[in-house]
């Protein structure tokens, strides 16, 4: 029998620490579904969906405890329906979303699909220097699934609102994956 967890680690980044972490994984005959990992900051970031044999559980406790012991912090999550969800009718949209960096842009954009029932199903965002100018410069990739009750592009043109307002460059592909 198996069980399913959502992992996280977070910690300092060093070289090795995906091979060593994943490698702990294998040996205890776990199988990553699906996986996130990105340094933010200094420290890196772990997220992984696990599907581990029961009886490998304790082990498994074990090989983490020792991380936390090393500094790490690791939770693990149980899942209760490991499968994907599968929505008749509803449609995949990839949006990017590109401009100069200020506070909220996340939060409006996500609070406008919130408002209109579209699920963020991933996101990832990230801020550098312009080019030539050095200012901040944010970038937002996100894939959501639209429900069927949305027809036509009204959405769609709400969203570029949003992006009017914020002043950033908002972009809609239908069936786009990020």
């Amino acid at each position: 029998m198996k069980k399913t967890f959502i992992l996280t680690l977070t910690g300092p980044d060093r070289i090795g620490f995906v091979e060593e972490v994943t490698r702990l994984l294998l040996d205890r005959g776990g199988n990553v579904e699906t996986s996130r990992m990105a340094r933010l900051g200094g420290e890196f970031a772990i997220l992984v969906l696990l599907t581990i044999p029961t009886d490998s559980l304790h082990a498994l406790d074990s090989d983490l405890s020792a991380l936390t012991s090393r500094g790490y912090r690791v939770t693990k999550t149980a899942v209760e329906r490991p499968g994907i969800e599968v929505r008749d009718g509803w449609r995949p949209y990839r949006i990017a979303v590109e401009g100069a960096d200020h506070e909220g842009i996340i939060n409006g954009i996500a609070r406008y699909l919130s408002e209109q029932g579209i699920d963020i199903e991933s996101a990832d965002s990230d801020c550098s220097p312009g080019a030539e100018s050095g200012v901040p410069l944010f970038s937002m990739t996100a894939r959501v699934l639209v429900p069927p009750a949305h027809t036509g592009a009204g959405w769609q043109d709400g969203l570029r609102q949003i992006g009017e307002k914020q002043n950033v460059d908002i972009t809609v592909v239908e069936g786009g994956l990020t």
